[in-house]
């Protein structure tokens, strides 16, 4: 009986498996369709660079120095590639264009670094996706300050054209920490502290290198003594996943817009606008591998030897996901110092009333009165009525909170801190609501107030209208100040006042 009902059972099965490759083609067929309609794709959208650097085109003894030369050449090359397909316009990329830094300043697209005479530590600083170093130099300052040596590489496929994040892999980025830590290990010897801060997707690279280090040979890969995390990418949407399926068609170059999340005009200058699916699908490979690999690490009771983790994180994160930064990174620690700071939503705000639940909410499902064997300051408002700020600090294995009064508060406009807000002063001058006037990008984000009709701009006025700086940034610094090694006896080499 059971032999012949089995080849029914399986054809049953095949017909059914068909049927779904049939509709997830025909879904796919419909959005390559869909993607037709954006904007039309432009040179920085097409063109590729032939010097970017790629883990397997990077020799085995590359050094530090080897990765800047490639880099000079690189820039080299997207400069005669955009005279070569000029288009006409003001915006980043055209020929008309002022936005950028100037001819005779620093392009913070680059890569960057310093070294003092005798370094008392060494910090790798790692930026976002679609990012530059430009966002990570503001943090940078602390640890120059501080005496350590500092190198912000500039991530392949970043700091150039978007195009350049369309065959980019997460084991380029990877490869390229490898390098830049193996360089700050050679400034400052083998007894000085290393740490690592990472912003976004490099908060991932942060951790992913940590994990390597740790089973690591030797000093292959010089082991980090601090991990700094901001808005670290630990997780994605669930429906990120699917992404990966997006360009099936963009091979044909009649659907080649099926390859682009988002195309549109570049307007910032160390970021870029247009998004490509692969993007978030490297992304989305390096975050399930790193959560992955942290689940088997606390599984093992190996997570001991991980170093200590200073996280901060928004509640409200449109980007990646708060509830996987404390369930699959904070929740897998050992007893080892590690402290997650989380910024609450203005509650106090005129909108209070207009928030989801699930924005209102937000705060509850990331911290419950659970003991936790790190600790956790919650930054938010006083009370209901007041716009004055207050840390809860709830201590590892505290029920309790105990509460600050900080010399802070929110600002009436805001309702909540952003993904992209937490590394940037509100006086960056490209970032900040009030940023200082010593240097000009030809645009001053923070400072955009937008009015009008619905649907006479180019792009979708909300791209203005998210938070890009950090009114609490001065209690971040103050918090990373305090991970840093105690300024020698005579005073010499001190770490700043936050």
């Amino acid at each position: 009986m059971i032999r012949l009902s089995l080849p029914r059972w399986l054809r049953r099965l095949a017909w059914l498996l068909l049927a779904l490759v049939v509709v997830a083609l025909g879904i796919l067929l419909g959005r390559a369709f869909e993607a037709r309609g954006k904007p039309e794709l432009m040179p920085w959208h097409r063109l590729v660079l032939a010097a970017e650097v790629h883990a397997d085109s990077l020799p085995v003894q590359a050094r530090w120095a080897d990765y800047l030369a490639r880099e000079q050449r690189l820039f080299d090359e997207l400069r005669s590639a955009l005279a070569a397909a000029p288009v006409s316009g003001r915006l980043r990329y055209e020929v008309d264009s002022h936005i950028g830094p100037a001819a005779a300043a620093r392009d913070w697209n680059r890569s960057f670094e310093s070294t003092p005479p005798a370094p008392r530590g060494g910090v790798l600083l790692l930026h976002g996706l679609t990012d530059a170093p430009y966002s990570v130099r503001g943090l940078a300052t602390l640890y120059e300050q501080a005496g350590f040596a500092v190198i912000a590489p500039r991530l392949p496929g970043h700091g150039t054209i978007p195009s350049g994040l369309l065959d980019v892999r997460w084991q380029d980025w990877r490869a390229v920490v490898a390098l830049a830590m193996r360089e700050l290990r050679a400034r400052v010897g083998p007894d000085r502290p290393l740490h690592i801060l990472g912003y976004s997707n490099g908060g991932a690279l942060a951790l992913d290198y940590t994990l390597d280090a740790l089973d690591a040979d030797g000093d292959a890969l010089p082991r980090p003594q601090q991990l700094v995390l901001v808005s670290p990418m630990i997780g994605l949407r669930p429906y990120a996943g699917l992404s990966r399926w997006l360009p099936l068609f963009g091979g044909i170059e009649y659907f080649e817009k099926s390859r682009w999340l988002d195309i549109l005009p570049e307007f910032n200058p160390f970021k870029y606008n247009s998004f490509p699916v692969n993007g978030a699908v490297q992304s989305y490979l390096l975050t399930t591998r790193l959560q992955a690999r942290l689940l088997a690490l606390a599984s093992s009771g190996r997570n001991q030897r991980l170093p200590p983790i200073l996280g901060f994180q928004s509640v409200l994160d449109g980007t990646v996901s708060s509830h996987a930064v404390v369930h699959s990174l904070f929740e897998m620690l050992p007893a080892n110092g590690s402290a997650l700071v989380l910024f609450d939503i203005n509650r106090a705000s005129l909108l209070a009333d207009m928030f989801k639940v699930d924005a209102a909410n937000a705060l509850d499902v990331l911290h419950d009165d659970r003991p936790q064997t790190y600790r956790v300051d919650v930054l938010g408002n006083a009370d209901p009525a007041t716009l004055a700020l207050v840390e809860r600090r709830y201590d590892a294995g505290a029920r309790d909170a105990v509460v600050r009064p900080l010399q802070l508060a929110f600002p009436p406009e805001v309702y909540s801190l952003s993904h992209v807000a937490l590394p940037f002063a509100c006086d960056d001058p490209l970032y900040g609501m009030e940023p200082r006037m010593d240097e000009d990008f030809g645009i001053r984000l923070g400072t955009l107030r937008l009015r009008g009709e619905r649907g006479a701009l180019v792009v979708a006025a909300d791209q203005f209208s998210r938070l890009g700086c950090n009114p609490f940034h001065a209690y971040l610094r103050e918090r990373i100040a305090q991970t840093l090694p105690p300024p020698p006896a005579s005073g010499a080499g001190a770490a700043p006042s936050p």
